[in-house]
C-alpha cells in the first residue's frame, strides 16, 4: 500500500512539474511573440516624435494588430471561438469520411487508407469544434509528408469509448519534443505558430477525451484520440435563436444583419474559414460577398440569376483547380445559416406571416439552393471535361509532332514507346496533315523510339501504305537494331512502301542535294 501511495504521489508530482513547464513555455512564448511587435511599435513612436511620417503610423498599427492577433489566438485556445455552439450527437465515421474529401488535391501524392469500423457509433460533442480538430490533424498529417507517402485513418468503438487514430508516414517528431506538443507557441513547423495543435488538445480535453502521440523520426507519427461514447438515442440539434435587428422583409433582414450572417457562416464552415485567404489569392473569389449575393437571389426567387451565378462559380472553381469539396461544404453552411435566419425572422415577425407562407418560403429556399448546387456541378464538370479534352489533344499533338521542313516536305520525329493507341493517333494526324497540305515527302525518324511490338510495326506499315496511296513518299530513318531484328523475325519490311536511311541527317542532306 505504501509503495502504491508513493507511486501515486510521484505521478502527481510529475504531472505538477509538467504543468509548470507548460506554463513556463506559454509565458516564454507570449513574452517572445508579443514583445517583438510591441518593441517595433515603441521604436516607430519614437521616430514619430522626430518626423511626422504616415508610413510609421501604418507600420506601428500593423505591429499592434499582430500583437493583438497573437493574444486572440491564445484566447481561442483557452476559450474556442465556437464555445457557444450547442452539443449534439455526432457520427464520427460520417464526419471523418466527409473531412477526408477536403484533401482531394493531395491524393495524387499521398495514399489514404481507411479502416472505419462500427459506423453509427455516436459521441456527444460540439460538431464544428470537433470538425476543426480532425481537420487540423489531417492537415498536419499531409504537411508532414514532404513527397509521396501514406496516411491511415482508423476508427473503432467499444461499449464505453470511441477510438480514432490518424497515422502518417511523414518526417516524425523528435522524442524530446513530444511532451511539448499542444503547448501554445510550440511548433515543429518552420512557419507554424503552435496554435493549431494547442486548440486540438484543448477541444479534446473539453470533450472529456484523451489524446496520445507516438512518433519516430523518418518513420511517421500517430495521433490516437479517445472519446466517451454517447448513450441513449440520437439527440437533435437545437434550433439557433439569434438576436438580430428586425426588418419588414427577409431581404431587408439579411441586409441589415449582414455582418452577423457572415459571422454565423464562418462559425458553421470552420474548415473553409481557414482557406478563405488562399481561395481569394488563387481564384480572386470573395466567398463572403458571393454568399450574400446568393442568398439575396434566393430570397427574391431570382431563378435565372441563381443559375447564371452557379455557372460562373462552377467555371471559376474548375479553372483555378480549387477543391470542389470546400465549395460544397461552404454551400451547405450557407443553406444552414440561411435557414437559421429564416427561422429567426419568422420568430420575431410571426404576426406578419401565416404558417403556409413560412413553409412556402422554406420550400423556395431549398429548391433554389438545390438549383444552384446542380448548375454549379454541371458547370464545374463541363469545364473540367473541356480542360481534360484540350490537354489530351495537346498531348496527342505533342506525341505526333509533324514539323514542316519545306513547303512540300515534313518531318515526323517519334520518341519513346509507340503502342497501338499511339499508332492510331499517328494514322489520324498524318492522313489529316497530308490531306490539308501539299506534302509530297514525309520523313519519319524512329531513332528515338524505345520499343515497338510486331503488331504495332504492322500498324505503322499500314499507315505508310496509306501515305503512298495519297501520293506522298515516306522516308524512314533511325531504325534501331532491335526493331530491325523483330521485323526480320516477323517477316515485316518497309522496302516496298518506303525509302530507308541510316539517320535523319542523311535523309535531310540527300533531300537538299537533289
Amino acid at each position: 500500500m505504501q509503495r502504491e501511495e508513493e507511486l501515486r504521489e510521484k505521478k502527481r508530482s510529475d504531472l505538477h512539474l509538467s504543468q509548470l513547464a507548460s506554463v513556463g513555455q506559454i509565458a516564454a512564448g507570449i513574452a517572445h511573440e508579443v514583445k517583438n511587435p510591441l518593441t517595433a511599435v515603441k521604436g516607430f513612436l519614437q521616430l514619430l516624435k522626430e518626423r511626422n511620417e504616415k508610413q510609421y503610423i501604418e507600420i506601428a498599427q500593423a505591429e499592434l494588430e499582430n500583437a493583438i492577433g497573437i493574444l486572440q489566438n491564445l484566447l481561442h485556445v483557452s476559450k474556442p471561438d465556437l464555445d457557444d455552439e450547442p452539443f449534439e450527437t455526432i457520427d464520427l465515421t460520417a464526419e471523418l469520411e466527409s473531412l477526408m474529401q477536403l484533401f482531394q488535391d493531395q491524393f495524387y501524392r499521398v495514399q489514404v487508407l481507411t479502416d472505419l469500423n462500427n459506423p453509427g457509433s455516436y459521441i456527444f460533442a460540439k460538431k464544428n469544434q470537433l470538425k476543426k480538430v480532425f481537420f487540423n490533424l489531417l492537415k498536419n498529417a499531409f504537411e508532414a509528408i514532404p513527397g509521396e507517402g501514406a496516411i491511415s485513418i482508423g476508427h473503432r468503438a467499444t461499449e464505453e469509448k470511441i477510438i480514432v487514430y490518424i497515422k502518417d508516414s511523414g518526417t516524425g517528431i523528435p522524442e524530446k519534443q513530444l511532451e511539448l506538443l499542444g503547448t501554445p507557441f510550440f511548433t515543429t513547423k518552420e512557419n507554424g505558430s503552435g496554435m493549431g495543435l494547442a486548440l486540438v488538445f484543448s477541444v479534446i480535453y473539453q470533450h472529456n477525451g484523451e489524446i496520445e502521440v507516438e512518433s519516430e523520426e523518418n518513420i511517421g507519427t500517430t495521433f490516437t484520440i479517445t472519446f466517451p461514447r454517447a448513450t441513449g438515442s440520437m439527440k437533435r440539434k437545437e434550433v439557433v435563436q439569434l438576436e438580430l435587428e428586425q426588418a419588414a422583409t427577409l431581404k431587408e433582414y439579411l441586409t441589415v444583419n449582414r455582418e452577423k450572417f457572415e459571422q454565423r457562416l464562418l462559425m458553421e464552415a470552420v474548415n473553409v474559414r481557414d482557406k478563405i485567404d488562399e481561395i481569394m489569392e488563387i481564384g480572386n473569389i470573395n466567398l463572403l460577398d458571393n454568399a450574400h449575393k446568393l442568398v439575396l437571389y434566393i430570397v427574391e426567387n431570382k431563378q435565372h440569376e441563381v443559375i447564371s451565378f452557379a455557372k460562373l462559380e462552377g467555371m471559376t472553381w474548375a479553372k483555378h483547380s480549387l477543391t470542389l469539396a470546400f465549395k460544397l461544404e461552404w454551400i451547405q453552411a450557407v443553406r444552414r445559416v440561411l435557414w437559421d435566419f429564416l427561422y429567426n425572422f419568422d420568430r420575431t415577425n410571426h404576426y406578419l406571416a401565416e404558417r403556409e407562407q413560412f413553409y412556402n418560403q422554406e420550400k423556395q429556399i431549398n429548391e433554389l439552393m438545390d438549383l444552384f448546387h446542380t448548375h454549379l456541378f454541371l458547370s464545374y464538370s463541363q469545364l473540367k471535361d473541356d480542360l481534360i479534352r484540350a490537354q489530351r489533344e495537346m498531348v496527342e499533338d505533342l506525341s505526333v509532332p509533324i514539323i514542316p521542313l519545306t513547303k512540300s516536305t515534313s518531318i515526323l520525329p517519334l520518341i519513346g514507346q509507340v503502342d497501338a493507341t499511339r499508332a492510331e493517333i499517328i494514322e489520324e494526324k498524318v492522313f489529316l496533315q497530308i490531306g490539308q497540305h501539299p506534302i509530297d515527302t514525309l520523313i519519319i525518324d524512329l531513332s528515338g523510339v524505345v520499343s515497338m511490338e510486331a503488331a504495332v510495326i504492322a500498324q505503322i506499315l499500314g499507315v505508310i501504305q496509306g501515305i503512298k496511296m495519297m501520293g506522298c513518299q515516306t522516308v524512314i530513318t533511325g531504325l534501331r537494331p532491335e526493331i530491325v531484328k523483330l521485323m526480320i523475325r516477323s517477316n515485316l519490311s518497309f522496302e516496298s512502301s518506303a525509302i530507308t536511311k541510316g539517320t535523319l541527317q542523311q535523309a535531310i542532306e540527300d533531300y537538299f542535294a537533289r
